[in-house]
Order: C-alpha cells, then structure tokens, then sequence
C-alpha cells in the first residue's frame, strides 16, 4: 500500500514536471559521461551550466544585472584562491562587456545609448586602437608575424578600453544607477581595506600564502623579512597601493562636495579606511600619485577656498615625509617615506634598466610587438633580454613592446581623454557636486597614470575597468544633469523632512 502511494506521487511529479525531469536527467547523464571521458573540469562545466542559463534569463529580464555582475567579477577576479577556473582571467570580464554590447544593440525595449559615445574618448580611443591593429605587422624580432600573441596583448592594451568605454557610456544611463555604481565601488573598496586589515592581524589565506613565499617574494617580504607588504584582494601590493591611493582620492572629493548628508558621511568615512590601509601596500608610489591627484583638483575646483586648505594640507604631509623622522619607528611610514630618498636602491635598479632598454630601443623604434614575452623570443634573439626584462613601469611596458612611436601615440590620446573630461567638468557642469563626482573620477584617472609611471598597474583588474571607465562616466554627466539635479532636489528634500521629524521628535521629548 505504501508503495503504490509512494509510487502514485512519482508518477503525478513526472506527470506535471515531466520536461524539466527529463532535461535534468540528460544534464546529469551528459555530467557523468563527461566526467569519464574527459575528467573532472568538463565535469565542472556541466554543472555550471543551468546557473548560465539562469544568469543569461536574468540578463535578457533585466539588463543591468550583467552590468552589476562585471562590476564585482572585475574587482575580485585577481583575488588569490578565488578564481580557480582553467581559463585567461580576462575572459570573464570580456564575455561580460560583449553580452552587454550585443543586448544594447538587439534589445528593442530600452533604448541604446549609443549617441553618448561621440565625443573625444572615442577619438583618442578609435587612434590608439588603429595604431595596435597596424602594430600586427610589427615583425622587429625577425620571428614573422605573431597574430595569436599580437591579438593576446592587443586585447589588454587597446580593446578593452574601447569595450569599457562603451559599456559605461550606455549603461549608466541615470543619476540613480550612477549613484549606485559609486556606491558598489565604495563597498568593494573598503572590503579591500578590510581584507587589509584581516591579513596583517588575523592571518593569509592558504592561497595568500603560496603567493607570498613563493611568486611575491622577494618583493613583499622586504627590509631583512621584518616587514609584509600587503596586497588585500589584488594581485600584488603594487596593485593594491595605486589603486587605494587612486580610489582614495576620488571618495574623499565625493563627500566633500556632496550636498546629501549621508553621501557625504559614506564617502569620506569609507576613504578614510582606504587611504588608512593603503599605507600597509608600502607602495610608495601611492603616495605621489595622491599628491599628484590633488593637485589636479585644486585647478578643477576653481575654488580658492578648497585650493589653499588643500596645498597646506598637502605641504604639511609632504614636509612630514621627507624633511622629518616623526613616526619612523613605523616600518610602513619608514617605506613612505623612503620613496622621497634620492639613494634608494629600488630606483637606482629601475634607472640602470631602463638604461640598458635604450640601448636595445634605438634599433626598434615601433618596439619589439605587441604580445611580444618572453615564450614567444627565443634565447638566441637580439630582442631576448628586452622580452624577460623586469619593466616595472606600465608606460615602459608599452614603450618596450610599440617603441617611441607607440609610447608617444599612447600619451597623446590618454592627454586627449583626459583634457576632454577635465574640460566638461571645468566648463559644461553647473551642478557642484556633479562637479565633485567628475572632478573625483578624473583625480582618481590622473593618480592611476601616475601610478602607471612607477609601477605595471594600468592594465591591471580591477584599475583599467573601475578608472578608464570612471573617465567614460564624465562624458556623459552632461546627459545626466538635468535629471540629477531633480534627483537631488528630491533626496535633499527628504533630508529636509527627516530633519524636521527629528527635530519634532526631541521637542516632544521635552514636554
């Protein structure tokens, strides 16, 4: 009898559910015969795949999901022990980009956006992209024309910068999401911070450790082994450091011309953990590249009452590294403070090698190819040592792999994309703390440059997405401007309501 009950319920769930049975016993036949004949990442795949499938009905219901999605995959696809997918880091990010392109472009429901992206980024971008695709032609080394690696560092260099550039023009499409965005890139970062905190007194992971006494070295245990440079969620210090200085930068003029109280206190509080954990990267770098970033703002702001409390402010810090010895019992303030040192030895490596480059360079004035590492030279090429020497910077980088030709073409559009941005902020917005928000975005670009010219960070996830698309955001907030000044209006006004409730609420108190 308990049987045939037991029976009947299986046969009325099959009878109602019979598809879906059906397609989850062939998922689950299809797993294990792909995990016989081709193990267990085949496997892996197979199971995965009704969460695609999920994920890619959410996309097509509601598009900025995918949006929020690259967001957060950018930021922690370098994080040691997470992404463990036998795939190039980069294609997540990409796959993401180009599902966003193709649903803005087949999606009749809302609209594209794609009027927004005639300005000057697009042109600087449109140049630099040109002058990597002449680049596959670039046969220095002798080896005839590599287009397999060309378009690996072709992707890195030039094409996803168009993807980004694209993808924010379209998808931050109103001062809410705008809103929203700068909110997830101040959670995201100040989980960094913490992470930063959690390593120097709780403990690495198992993955953390492998990196550090292995690849991470002899670049993060420094000064005899008594002192750690920390990476948080990144993958390296130097990663990390530029990052926080740049992030850093941008957060605090967020809240200092944040007309909404609670933005306000969100962005300066969460800077303050940024900037605060940024000194335990020892990337000294960091350091300029804030000095730099403020600089910067005091010519944006146009304000003499922000620009002379801010240069004291700058003088005073500056001072305090380099001419004093306050704090140096400090191992992580004694690194910062290293970097104003004109006998550092780190910097004297860095100048003999971009000596020996020279010498190698003048024969290869569009460098030795994009893609160009040290797999793809063999040991007896000319150009060998320049594939395997450590460059250091990202702007040697470049130059080493597209010469003087392609390091001059490079700076000339970023300084294209770059005026551009500062010239709307300057000149286009009215709104102040659109101005913040753009002006912070454009500091936070400047110091991520300057963090490029020390150190091989411009390229790296999760800067190039979160500040080449910061820039892309200023040259849409003309757009948005009249919806966000409305939107303010409302938010201030409710402000203005909870004030008085509150204010209401103590009175009746005292009765």
């Amino acid at each position: 009898m308990v049987k045939n009950v037991y029976s009947n319920r299986i046969s009325e769930y099959a009878h109602e559910n019979g598809g879906r049975v059906l397609l989850l016993f062939l998922l689950f036949c299809l797993a294990i015969y792909e995990f016989l004949t081709a193990g267990l990442p085949a496997l892996a795949a197979i199971c995965i795949l009704p969460f695609i499938i999920i994920f890619l009905y959410l996309t097509f219901n509601w598009r900025t999901s995918a949006f929020w999605t690259l967001i957060i995959v950018n930021y922690f696809v370098q994080m040691k022990g997470v992404f463990f997918l036998p795939i190039p880091i980069s294609l997540p990010n990409e796959m993401l980009q180009i599902l966003l392109l193709a649903l803005a472009i087949i999606d009749p429901r809302k609209p594209s956006n794609f009027e927004r992206t005639l300005n000057p980024m697009l042109l600087a971008l449109i140049i630099w992209c040109t002058f990597c695709i002449i680049e596959v032609f670039n046969d220095t080394c002798g080896l005839g024309i590599n287009v397999s690696a060309w378009y690996t560092g072709a992707r890195l260099l030039a094409f996803q910068l168009v993807y980004i550039f694209l993808v924010f023009c379209i998808y931050i499409a109103s001062p809410e999401i705008l809103m929203r965005y700068l909110k997830l890139w101040a959670f995201l970062s100040l989980f960094s911070a913490i992470w930063t905190w959690k390593q120097q007194y709780i403990g690495l992971t198992s993955a953390e450790n492998a990196f550090l006494y292995g690849p991470g070295q002899s670049t993060h245990i420094i000064q005899g082994g008594t002192l750690i440079r920390y990476f948080s969620t990144f993958s390296d210090a130097a990663n990390y450091g530029c990052n926080a200085a740049a992030a850093g930068v941008a957060f605090i003029i967020f809240g200092i011309t944040a007309k909404i109280k609670s933005h306000k206190y969100l962005f300066l509080i969460i800077a303050f953990f940024v900037v605060l954990n940024m000194f335990a990267s020892g990337t000294r770098t960091a350091m300029f590249c804030m000095f730099g970033a403020f600089a910067v703002y005091l010519i944006l702001s146009k304000s003499m009452k922000i620009a002379i409390p801010a240069a004291f402010l700058g003088l005073l810090i500056y001072i305090f590294l380099a001419f004093t010895n306050i704090a140096n019992g400090n191992q992580q303030v004694r690194r910062m403070r290293s970097a104003f040192s004109k006998n550092d030895a780190s910097a004297k490596t860095r100048d003999i090698n971009q000596e020996t480059m020279k010498k190698y360079m003048r024969d290869a004035p569009w460098g030795i190819g994009i893609g160009m590492m040290s797999h793809n030279v063999p040991a007896n090429n000319k150009y060998n040592r320049m594939a395997n020497i450590p460059t250091d910077s990202e702007y040697v980088f470049i130059w080493l792999r597209t010469g003087k030709v392609g390091i001059t073409v490079f700076l000339i559009t970023t300084f294209m994309m770059f005026i551009g941005a500062c010239n709307i902020v300057m000149f286009k917005l009215k709104s102040q703390s659109l101005i913040g928000i753009g002006g912070g975005l454009c500091c936070g670009f400047v110091a991520l440059q300057l963090g490029g010219y020390a150190n091989q960070v411009l390229m790296q996830f999760p800067n190039c997405l979160t500040f080449y698309g910061g820039l892309s955001i200023v040259y849409i907030l003309p757009y948005l401007e009249p919806d966000w000044i409305e939107y303010e209006k409302k938010q201030l006004a409710k402000q203005e309501k909870n004030k008085q409730l509150r204010l209401e609420k103590k009175l009746a108190k005292r009765v």
